[in-house]
């Protein structure tokens, strides 16, 4: 039986664990990919639990061991799937880019033929959902979640979003026509993203005159680069 485990403080001081089980795959930071439903609901736990203690500290405060204590687990559960507080963050950031993008595929089939309009229409209500409903995105979000990344480390969340959002769009409006469409759609949801969360930063519910404007930015702005109308 090989030696256990040590613990010692990240740069970020963060403990986390040294020797055999900091190993961790090129395609994703968690250590184990959930398989069976209990792994799985023992994952969402971990990741709801750091959602609310980002919610109240923020990302930059952080630890696996508050994420422990908030969902009840021991710290050797936390490392089980975690290697540190970064690759939680880089959870909660894959978790809301599937949540995200599965919302708004089903908002594009119930929708039929889109307009630019419309389709920014759809984005933007997703965006206002999201920072009522979403636990940890009002205080992550897309964009500002600097650690964060996706794909193994190749892509930052923003620009992975764009670009599967632009795959989606191809798939439901093959005759959309950009100059480039997945960094267009990177720029727009930045611009969005910016306008909506200021709606939120003194009205809980979302002032609409940012939201309003997060749209007419948005569609604009997507017009300028496309053949198709607003």
């Amino acid at each position: 039986m090989g030696a256990p485990d040590k613990v010692t403080q990240d740069r970020r001081g963060d403990s986390v664990l040294i020797g055999d089980a900091r190993s961790s795959s090129a395609e994703s930071r968690l250590r184990n990919e959930p398989v069976q439903a209990r792994s799985a609901a023992r994952l969402s736990t971990l990741l709801d639990s750091a959602a609310a203690v980002v919610d109240e500290v923020g990302p930059e405060r952080l630890t696996t061991a508050m994420v422990a204590d908030r969902a009840g687990a021991s710290i050797g559960t936390v490392y089980r799937y975690f290697p540190d507080r970064v690759a939680v963050i880089e959870g909660l950031a894959n978790r809301a880019l599937s949540r995200f993008l599965i919302k708004l595929e089903q908002e594009f089939d119930d929708r039929g033929d889109l307009t630019l309009g419309q389709l920014v229409d759809i984005i933007v209500a997703t965006l206002v959902d999201f920072s009522r409903n979403e636990p940890g995105y009002r205080v992550l979000r897309f964009g500002d979640t600097v650690e964060a990344r996706v794909t193994g480390g190749v892509e930052t969340t923003e620009s992975a979003l764009a670009r599967q959002l632009g795959e989606l769009l191809r798939r439901h409006e093959p005759d959309l026509a950009f100059d480039d469409l997945a960094f267009q759609l990177q720029v727009a949801l930045a611009m969005c993203e910016v306008l909506v969360h200021r709606a939120f930063v003194s009205d809980p519910d979302g002032d609409p005159r940012f939201i309003e404007e997060a749209r007419t930015v948005a569609a604009g702005y997507l017009a300028g680069h496309s053949s198709r109308s607003v």
